[in-house]
């Protein structure tokens, strides 16, 4: 399975994507939209983890990307903000598939990759 991360925080993203890589998955790490949007035109994903929080609704517009050209690929969104705790992440990209906060352990973000992935590739 492909897996783009998208985070500008090196070391949290180098836990998340080799706690992804040691499941044997195709993982690709970026820290914005630019290089995101490269790599989803380029190679594609099954899975999306982006950060909320980064800067000028990166998140938001690699997962609008996304949904354009790969609309079976799935976007788990991180975030350290409260403000998304609402569910209203949902309403920011049709194909979110989970919200959950930055803290969370990375063998439960790979386990909710790994959940979604397969429905990206049947296109479920």
């Amino acid at each position: 399975m492909k897996v783009l991360i998208v985070e500008d925080n090196a070391d949290l993203g180098q836990l998340w994507l080799s706690h992804l890589v040691r499941l044997g998955h195709d993982v690709k790490l970026v820290d914005c939209a630019d290089d995101a949007i490269r790599i989803l035109g380029d190679t594609g994903a099954d899975v999306i983890v982006a950060d909320l929080d980064l800067p000028h609704a990166t998140a938001s517009s690699v997962a609008d990307y996304a949904a354009y050209r790969l609309p079976e690929a799935r976007v788990v969104f991180v975030t350290a903000s409260t403000f998304f705790s609402d569910g209203s992440a949902f309403a920011i990209a049709a194909n979110a598939c989970a919200c959950l906060p930055t803290r969370t352990a990375p063998e439960d973000i790979a386990a909710v990759v790994e959940h979604h992935g397969p429905r990206a590739a049947k296109g479920i």
